[in-house]
């Protein structure tokens, strides 16, 4: 009888999940490449970005967060440093993030965060997205074995 209820949990369990290599894969935790990050959507198809975000300047980091984590997830260093390479390539696309902040309506240079209560800055808000969002979509591609993005023409 107790074998019956762990083949039936197995079986339950292989309902969420695929075995490929010996490793379990999330079906559906991959989020799909869009043609424009404003219409990129989560697994769950709520936007990825609220519209204000895209404006401002994050729509093109995400993207390219998104592009570069996905390609490099299959390195053998930790998912740490594989964010930091991410953040790397995507230097340019975060540089003019926040040259248009600056360039933006004049605002408090400080404000207080509102995750953390501490004193921050947008210039500090855009590495704390940045890094954040490179560590998750490297972690999610691992954990999902997502394939890296299609060759973007041009």
């Amino acid at each position: 009888m107790r074998a019956a209820g762990l083949a039936l949990m197995a079986a339950l369990s292989l309902t969420a999940c695929s075995d490929t290599d010996d490793v379990k894969v999330a079906k559906g935790i991959c989020t799909p490449f869009a043609a424009t990050p404003a219409a990129a959507t989560t697994t769950a198809g709520v936007p990825a970005l609220a519209p204000a975000a895209v404006a401002d300047g994050a729509g093109p980091v995400e993207d390219c967060l998104h592009r570069w984590a996905y390609s490099l997830a299959g390195a053998k260093d930790s998912a740490e440093v594989v964010a930091e390479a991410t953040i790397a390539a995507c230097s340019s696309a975060l540089s003019a993030w926040n040259q248009a902040s600056l360039s933006g309506p004049a605002g408090p240079s400080d404000a207080i965060s509102l995750v953390t209560g501490e004193p921050t800055s947008a210039i500090a808000e855009h590495r704390n997205f940045a890094a954040n969002r490179a560590l998750f979509f490297v972690v999610q591609a691992r954990a999902g074995r997502c394939a890296p993005p299609p060759p973007v023409k041009g």
